[in-house]
């Protein structure tokens, strides 16, 4: 799911099921939905969820480590083992392998083969053959440069800009692909030594590089090493400065500056209005780095050529003032009136039902009101009934006195006190990961700068104004690919190495889908699908597994022998049906005696040092042990035979002597014979 659509479906539609990620996406993920939802708040009365519709949704994220086997446990999933593996396109991202009865789905979406200077490449080449591969056919039609061609293009159209007196403006993501690009900067801006000002602006940047800074363990191999020899980390920025708001950028002026700012897409963020207003001077430079989404104003500036005007709409929260403020509290404390009224009242219908009419007379503890002001008029006398004012205190209708809560102080204690456990003392794991969505911001762990914490928990009355104006477009607009895919070539490539049994093709426009499709087609035998939107297709195995229970009568009969850590048996058995469930059960007639089979694999080395041990002269000779005189023992592979140790057989050859029948015997008992 998208992280955009996480908060907004858990909200409108009341899910709460779990949602599987890596840590980095978790965290990550967290700040990107809030520089998003504060980008939006900012320039418009944003309602489609809040902070905490955020936090709700973050809190069903359940928290997985690369190769980790997480078994479902729900209903429906019950059986399906989900394991996250590196995908190489985003920091934590993946590519999920699901297990199920045996076969293997993997789903392989936005997965990067190259290895980049923050990620190593994915770990998608070390499946072989599963029941299904769901893979994206995004690139299928594009084939990449060299990445370092790649980088210095990308440098020097910067350079070039700079150097003229221009700025740049990158409008990137919150905390996805703008790593890579932070990196490439920080390096060749060291190796050239220059002095052009690099700010990297969003809402939450100063949060988001000091989280990053903590995940080196999910990082590339070379950043790990690095930081393992000489205790420097890759993030440790020093020509990026991280800003989040646009201050800074003021003081400088027109001077040449880079700027990475928040949204990519152009709508709304620092991106948007840093735009607006490099767009009229054509000595700067706008670049792209990942191709904008259909319907936005990046997507719509990447067109060729592009627009020379385009219509903006510039919002603005400004606070309330004067009687508009005025009017504002007015309205509040009108609308926390009628709450607590409305309170009041459901509290007191909730009583009455609770009590009933006859309350009275079931609970000397109720006083009538008649009863008491006669009481009262007659005058107090011994024996006579005794007025009981209760106030602020309603009993229950099984109440025989007053009586407020009372718990009996049970405590150990000794010559210096009351024993106290220390463990009672202790924030457990599972009560910090709770606490940490309590609140907007309040779950970062002290990683929320200053500055983004005030921002997300602002609640200042306030206000929108907006107005439309016409910008015309003179700046340079340019285009790199640095979005993290794997390309065509490779993508192939990838496909015909994992040999799925079948491909399903997602995620791609209709071009690069179909000639992936009959490139699949023409070049394997696999079965391949291309679904449209919400086509539902069946991707059933073609294999014919079943799922049976082995009953207890049977196994009571079963001779186990110990493997290692495992136990294997010979068991003869017939299928039938317990309670609507195929079942083992034992056989009807004596089975027929089966042959010897030798379980183990057997390593010539070690074979050779076990004969050695027992006093037999063995040498290597041609990839065999020779066996004194006459004896050998060979392994010969055979695709088309399965011997007892997998596709290789072991044959001893030499004359029938006691060397022979003693070197077999040896050779026997290095297996669990059933």
């Amino acid at each position: 799911m998208h992280l955009g659509a996480l908060p907004y479906a858990m909200k409108h539609l009341g899910l709460s099921a779990p949602v599987y990620a890596t840590e980095p996406v978790f965290r990550l993920g967290l700040l990107t939905m809030y520089d998003y939802f504060l980008s939006r708040w900012q320039v418009a009365d944003f309602d489609l969820f809040t902070l905490d519709d955020i936090d709700a949704a973050f809190q069903n994220v359940v928290r997985l480590k690369y190769s980790q086997n997480h078994l479902l446990n729900a209903d429906k999933g019950e059986g399906i083992v989900i394991a996250p593996h590196v995908s190489g396109h985003l920091l934590g991202g993946t590519v999920w392998k699901i297990t199920k009865d045996g076969e293997d789905v993997v789903y392989a979406v936005d997965f990067n083969h190259r290895k980049e200077r923050h990620l190593n490449g994915t770990a998608l080449g070390s499946f072989v053959r599963p029941a299904v591969l769901i893979t994206d056919a995004y690139n299928a039609l594009n084939n990449q440069v060299y990445k370092r061609q790649q980088d210095q293009d990308f440098i020097d159209s910067m350079v070039k800009v700079l150097a003229s007196g221009g700025s740049v403006l990158l409008p990137v993501d919150t905390a996805g692909r703008v790593l890579e690009l932070l990196l490439i900067m920080e390096q060749y801006w060291a190796q050239r030594h220059l002095v052009y000002p690099i700010y990297f602006l969003t809402n939450v940047s100063t949060s988001t590089v000091d989280y990053v800074k903590s995940f080196l363990e999910w990082m590339s191999d070379s950043i790990s090493k690095s930081f393992e020899h000489t205790r420097d980390n890759a993030f440790l920025l020093r020509y990026v400065s991280l800003i989040i708001n646009k201050e800074e950028l003021e003081k400088l002026g027109d001077a040449p500056k880079v700027v990475l700012a928040s949204m990519a897409s152009l709508e709304v963020g620092f991106s948007h209005d840093i735009f607006v207003e490099m767009a009229n001077e054509a000595k700067n430079l706008v670049l792209f780095t990942e191709k904008g989404q259909f319907g936005t104003l990046a997507r719509m500036l990447q067109v060729d050529p592009p627009p020379k005007a385009v219509k903006v709409t510039m919002g603005k929260r400004i606070p309330l003032v004067g009687d508009e403020l005025k009017a504002y509290e007015e309205e509040q404390e009108r609308i926390k009136k009628e709450e607590l009224l409305k309170a009041s009242l459901s509290k007191d219908e909730e009583l009455k039902a609770s009590h009933g009419s006859n309350a009275k007379a079931s609970d000397p503890m109720v006083v009538d009101a008649s009863s008491s002001r006669k009481s009262s008029n007659a005058g107090s006398h011994v024996g006579g009934n005794v007025d009981i004012l209760i106030d602020g205190f309603v009993p229950s209708t099984t109440s025989f006195a007053p009586m407020f809560p009372f718990f009996e102080n049970t405590a150990d204690w000794d010559d210096f006190g009351e024993v106290i456990n220390p463990d009672d003392y202790m924030m457990k794991q599972d009560e910090m990961d709770n606490n940490m969505m309590l609140g907007a911001g309040d779950g970062m762990d002290g990683k929320l700068d200053e500055g983004s914490a005030r921002l997300l928990l602002d609640s200042a009355p306030s206000k929108v104004i907006s107005n439309e104006m016409t910008v015309q477009v003179k700046c340079s607009l340019a285009y790199m690919d640095f979005e993290g895919r794997s390309d065509g070539r490779s993508v192939k490539s990838v496909i015909a190495h994992v040999a799925p049994l079948k491909l399903v093709l997602v995620h791609g426009s209709a071009e690069a889908t179909e000639h992936l499709k009959m490139h699949c087609a023409k070049n394997s035998d696999l079965h391949v699908y291309a679904p449209q939107i919400e086509e539902t297709i069946d991707v059933t195995s073609d294999l014919c597994a079943y799922k049976v229970q082995l009953s207890e009568k049977l196994m009571s009969n079963v001779i186990s022998k110990k493997l290692g850590e495992h136990e294997i048996a010979w068991v003869d058995a017939e299928v039938g049906k317990v309670d609507e469930k195929l079942n083992l059960l034992p056989p009807s007639s004596t089975p027929s005696a089966h042959k010897s089979v030798l379980v183990g694999d057997l390593k010539l080395a070690d074979f050779k040092q076990f004969l050695a041990n027992k006093g037999l002269q063995v040498e290597f000779a041609g990839g065999a042990l020779r066996c004194g005189e006459y004896i050998t023992v060979r392994k010969i592979g055979d695709s088309n035979q399965k011997g007892s140790t997998g596709s290789q057989q072991i044959v001893i050859e030499g004359p029938l002597c006691e060397d022979y029948y003693k070197i077999r015997e040896l050779l026997y008992s290095q297996f669990f014979l059933l």
